[in-house]
């Protein structure tokens, strides 16, 4: 049998890299451009923030554009910023927490019983982390490992914590006494000027994007949640992986209701009502999507920030809070009809 020449035996090799290898090139390609288009949502909502800070400073300038008040938008945008944080790693794993309100209201009320208050502030903080991680660890195990629905089983906790809450307090409104914890939400404990819960959730933030797009967890998370059997058959682990982002997410719910304290001086069974509203919507309009795979912690933020300057701009022009919902619905409305045309141009 003749034997082809050795040129022609080394000939497909030398063509491999203009087929094989030469397709590892595309990810990195389809990488930068999702990065790009992140990048063009994020300008797209620093640029509604400055549509509406023009709008709050033209309609009430002096009230809007005051020292105090913009350092009132950022506190508040502290407490419900930390526990979107949490839900939008749980929604870009391909999950959902409706009961984050719930678990900040737990936290709270149980991290100002009189019992906890004798402990002072060590007492208080370690409280409310670890009735929030109880709380997200039992979400994490029933919906992992009982294979329970997240929408069920994080419903479920929803109703159960309020009921806690609402049994732990007696309906009624827990005062605290301890000075240090007050002190830090005065203006005297202000950094440069900064509250310090505004830099609570600059660092959460900061620890978000680090865990989401700089460790092989957030790789994990992302894989789990735009094909969990896929990520599975990759070797993860995807019941520990969903155990531990509702694990994060409870651990949020904690240090937001710790945060919820300070401001407030006090832990009530109505704390974080409708949280896992806003946070859902803060997580959608930048950039999250619901069935999982995609999201950013920066676009998140930017949501917190749009809703919390428009709850105000309507507050300092004595709109009704009826308003405020209905502005917010078209918002979240608007924002899933964006995705699902992003979706159907196959631009994910």
């Amino acid at each position: 049998m003749t034997q082809p020449a050795p040129s022609a035996q080394h000939k497909g090799p030398e063509k491999g890299p203009a087929t094989g290898p030469a397709a590892p090139p595309s990810p990195p390609g389809g990488l930068r451009a999702l990065g790009l288009r992140a990048d063009v949502r994020n300008l797209s909502l620093l640029g509604v923030l400055a549509v509406l800070v023009a709008v709050g400073g033209l309609t009430e300038p002096d009230a809007f554009l005051d020292t105090g008040n913009l350092q009132l938008i950022l506190t508040q945008s502290s407490v419900i910023g930390v526990v979107t944080v949490g839900m939008t790693l749980v929604i870009i794993g391909g999950g959902i927490d409706l009961s984050v309100g719930a678990m900040v209201a737990l936290a709270s009320v149980w991290a100002t019983t009189l019992a906890t208050q004798d402990f002072g502030f060590a007492g208080i903080l370690f409280t409310a982390v670890i009735v929030g991680l109880a709380a997200g660890l039992v979400n994490g195990v029933l919906i992992a490992y009982g294979r329970m629905v997240p929408f069920i089983a994080t419903l479920a906790m929803l109703a159960s914590a309020r009921g806690l809450a609402l049994q732990i307090t007696d309906g009624k409104t827990q005062i605290v006494t301890v000075q240090s914890v007050l002190d830090l939400g005065l203006p005297d404990a202000y950094v440069l000027g900064i509250p310090p819960l505004v830099l609570v959730f600059a660092a959460v933030t900061v620890v978000g994007w680090l865990v989401l797009n700089r460790t092989t967890f957030g790789r994990r998370t992302v894989a789990i949640g735009g094909n969990a059997e896929a990520a599975r058959l990759a070797g993860i682990d995807v019941r520990r992986q969903r155990l531990y982002l509702y694990l994060l997410s409870g651990l949020c719910c904690g240090i937001a209701a710790f945060m919820l304290i300070i401001l407030s001086g006090s832990g009530q069974n109505t704390n974080g009502n409708l949280y896992e509203l806003d946070a859902i919507a803060a997580a959608i309009i930048g950039g999250t999507l619901l069935s999982g795979g995609r999201g950013t912690i920066v676009g998140s933020v930017l949501g917190v920030l749009v809703f919390t300057t428009i709850t105000n701009i309507f507050a300092l022009n004595n709109l009704q809070s009826d308003v405020q919902q209905i502005a917010k619905g078209a918002i979240i409305v608007a924002a899933v009809l964006v995705q699902r045309r992003t979706l159907r141009n196959g631009e994910t």
